[in-house]
């Protein structure tokens, strides 16, 4: 089978990156050609951290690998490879990586994160 390559493919290794704050960087994989949603794969460093915050878009997101505290609307729960959550429009939320190996987290948001893609052009 031949290759292709489009914009229906994403390349995580390749997908601009945009660093949040010292040890959180996400990576944008797709949302600058129109799209309605935009997934993010975020990487948090041990012992760093997602301050609480809030955005308009809805987020559903899974950890892919180590381990992160969640805290969504003030409830907390630590979650692990596999684990799923979501976090409703304009609820403030945070996420801390916990133990030794940084955290892997992949996000979706829709509508698209306007603020992300200002990041990675700016």
């Amino acid at each position: 089978m031949k290759e292709s390559k489009s914009k229906h493919f994403v390349d995580i290794e390749s997908a601009p990156k945009l660093v949040q704050l010292e040890g959180v960087t996400s990576s944008i994989l797709n949302g600058f050609e129109g799209e309605t949603m935009m997934i993010v794969q975020t990487e948090i460093l041990p012992g760093r951290s997602v301050p609480e915050h809030s955005h308009p878009h809805e987020q559903l997101g899974v950890v892919k690998s180590g381990r992160v505290r969640l805290t969504i609307g003030g409830a907390s729960k630590d979650l692990e490879a596999g684990d799923v959550f979501a976090v409703p429009p304009d609820v403030p939320h945070r996420a801390d990586c916990i133990g030794d190996e940084p955290a892997l987290v992949l996000d979706i948001f829709t509508p698209v994160r306007e603020d992300f893609i200002a990041g990675v052009k700016g």
